[in-house]
């Protein structure tokens, strides 16, 4: 399934198959224990998301819940969307390092974890890149604000 269009998370689990559905439910169960409070856990663009409530940051770019941490099913195999990733190059390889220290395949594109069963996934990880104390809910929002800040800066310098 590359896209769904469910509403509810447990609908979209329910449209899996057996097998994707045990491995995006175990998925997420890691991450539902390790995100920290405030975050919600939503339907966003066809995938499960992990969101930044309006209610915390309601000035988003596209009027939409700034997505944190998300979970697809794509149709040759699953992802797990971590946006801290996606411009942050020491981050990414840290992470790399710590999948070939559990000799795990590292395969991950500009912010996904691409992966075909749940084993190929360190847990432990993924919990704690999730998470934990250590991550505050204002973090994404900031990260989102200094990369507007940059664009903005750059749009400038180009007139």
């Amino acid at each position: 399934m590359a896209s769904s269009k469910a509403a509810t998370v447990e609908a979209y689990l329910a449209e899996l198959p057996p097998e994707r559905r045990e491995a995006m439910a175990a998925l997420r169960d890691v991450i539902l224990e390790h995100l920290p409070e405030g975050f919600e856990e939503t339907m966003q663009y066809g995938m499960i998301t992990y969101v930044v409530p309006f209610s915390r940051y309601p000035k988003t770019y596209n009027k939409q819940p700034l997505g944190y941490v998300a979970l697809a099913s794509q149709k040759h195999y699953m992802a797990f969307y971590f946006k801290d990733f996606y411009d942050d190059p020491t981050g990414k390889q840290r992470l790399r390092e710590e999948f070939e220290a559990a000799g795990k395949r590292f395969d991950m594109g500009k912010s996904c974890l691409r992966f075909r069963r749940l084993s190929d996934l360190p847990l432990d990880v993924i919990g704690r890149i999730t998470g934990g104390p250590r991550i505050p809910l204002r973090r994404p929002a900031s990260r989102r604000e200094q990369a507007a800040a940059t664009a903005s800066a750059a749009t400038r310098c180009r007139r």
